[in-house]
């Protein structure tokens, strides 16, 4: 904004259909990082309850925030259904961002963000749909095409992402560099089949990415940071287009709309949308209350906005300006109170630090060198090598302890800190995985005590 048309450099930027299309691509790009840091043991118990949420939660939020636009604010019936629909949307890249810095319990985290996973997709087809000339739909009609698409998106995404997930693991690329680029080749590869063939997109791509994020891939921790770096980019691309279409001197007569939707939308249809898809399972109501505040608009309701402008919309320029005021406005009130909510709610938790294993496949010995560094607060510290426990045909060959390595003796201490190089062989290379991850969590007593390990988690 501040070099845009009405700042520093004057840049006269006004096209929404380039902004849309980047938008697009960089929203592809952030749901398969968010799906490749998505943990199934965390979501997998919760998975009703998000898809409740992205579905029931839609229509619930839509209708609530309509229903304030149209007789609150004065707008047209179409204008006020297309914010409704807008701004039902969590964001993914602020869920994530912004869940991964706040110790919360593994269900609530996981609801979170299986949520803003989903449910881009049930409102990119209510934008669409309300955007077009034309009478609108049958609610029946737009019921059935949403569910339609979910179950096209769902089907592609898992296949491309097991399939996918196969071929790294029984193919050994030539450089360790080509891992990343191939995992994310093959998670927006399942968006483009899932578009291809009337499906979500954002679905597939989300849930291919989460498959690929939870079978073990050979160079997972350099992957991840290559995802996390293309996510930046992304984000930053948007940010700056986003930025560059909007004229701030346009916003002052929007900014009062603006703050009496946002209020219906985080007061009313927010808790309601949470209360009403949440009745079946039961959940306590702190849990629902925060559920509610956690609620995260971000970049994704702007991009959706750009829909209207390029079908030609009546009024599309207030929407997104409307939009835009609401965005900024909630998420600089809703993300920095998000932990003192949290802590209010006595729903803040301090988890034992969890190590991030590196996996290189070893070709001709049929086995996998494990590297992984020992951090603060994990419970591995302390613990000797015996008392790892780790399975026949795994076994610690390396420590690497301030800069200096040595071969460890069976009542070798670890510390914090330390680097250490793993070999085991490819049938127990995923027992020897979460049997780290069981001792960095839970202690030398893990297992006993009830801690399993699996991807980090706990259970009995």
């Amino acid at each position: 904004m501040a070099i845009g048309s009405d700042g520093l450099g004057h840049i006269n930027f006004t096209n929404a259909e380039l902004t849309q299309v980047f938008g697009y691509a960089a929203l592809v790009v952030i749901l398969a990082e968010g799906g490749l840091g998505t943990k199934w043991k965390e979501i997998k118990p919760v998975l009703p309850a998000a898809a409740s949420l992205a579905v029931v939660g839609v229509a619930v939020s839509v209708g609530v925030t309509a229903a304030g636009a149209h007789y609150l604010v004065g707008l047209e019936w179409r204008q006020a259904l297309i914010i409704g629909a807008v701004v039902s949307s969590t964001d993914a890249a602020a869920v994530f961002s912004v869940l991964r810095k706040v110790p919360l319990p593994a269900r609530l985290t996981g609801t979170l963000e299986a949520e803003s996973g989903f449910n881009d997709a049930p409102v990119v087809i209510l934008v669409v749909a309300f955007s077009t000339a034309g009478p609108l739909e049958q609610w029946y009609v737009l019921v059935g095409e949403i569910l339609l698409e979910l179950a096209i998106g769902a089907a592609i995404g898992l296949a491309v992402g097991w399939l996918g997930s196969w071929a790294l693991r029984h193919v050994a690329l030539p450089a360790s560099g080509l891992y990343p680029i191939a995992v994310m080749s093959i998670a927006i590869t399942a968006y483009a089949l899932g578009a291809l063939a009337h499906g979500s997109g954002f679905l597939a791509v989300y849930l291919a990415a989460m498959v690929l994020g939870n079978t073990g891939l050979p160079h997972w921790a350099a992957t991840r940071g290559f995802a996390e770096g293309l996510g930046w980019i992304a984000q930053i691309g948007m940010f700056v287009l986003l930025g560059l279409l909007v004229t701030p001197h346009e916003l002052g007569d929007d900014i009062w709309p603006a703050v009496i939707i946002g209020l219906v939308l985080t007061m009313v249809a927010r808790p309601l949308e949470v209360v009403v898809s949440l009745l079946p399972f039961r959940v306590p109501w702190r849990e629902q209350a925060l559920l509610s505040w956690a609620g995260l608009r971000g970049a994704v309701p702007i991009i959706l906005a750009t829909i209207p402008m390029v079908n030609g919309v009546a009024a599309a320029h207030r929407i997104f300006n409307i939009v835009f005021v609401l965005v900024v406005v909630y998420t600089l009130v809703q993300g920095p109170t998000l932990p003192w909510v949290a802590r209010k709610l006595r729903l803040g938790t301090e988890e034992p630090a969890d190590i991030g294993i590196e996996s290189a496949p070893l070709e001709r010995l049929r086995g996998h060198l494990l590297s992984f560094t020992i951090p603060e607060g994990s419970r591995m510290h302390g613990v000797e090598i015996s008392e790892l426990r780790l399975p026949a045909g795994a076994a610690v060959t390396l420590v690497v302890r301030e800069g200096k390595s040595f071969v460890p003796l069976p009542t070798t201490p670890l510390r914090h800190g330390d680097e250490l190089l793993v070999v085991a062989t490819d049938p127990v290379r995923e027992a020897a995985e979460r049997r780290l991850h069981a001792v960095s969590r839970g202690g030398k007593l893990a297992g006993w005590l009830g801690t399993n390990g699996a991807n980090g988690d706990s259970g009995s």
